[in-house]
């Protein structure tokens, strides 16, 4: 009993861990997207 509870613990552990990483990649994937997209504006407006 003493085991699974230890196990569920890391594995709770683990796929919180994993929802940051993957909260931050997407973060900075929008970032990227956005300075993209402002970039092709001044590209446009010729600035």
């Amino acid at each position: 009993m003493r085991r699974n509870i230890r196990a569920l613990g890391t594995l709770a552990f683990a796929v919180l861990a994993l929802s940051l990483a993957a909260c931050n990649a997407v973060k900075g994937a929008g970032k990227d997207l956005q300075e993209a997209g402002e970039a092709g504006e001044r590209a446009i407006d010729g600035k």
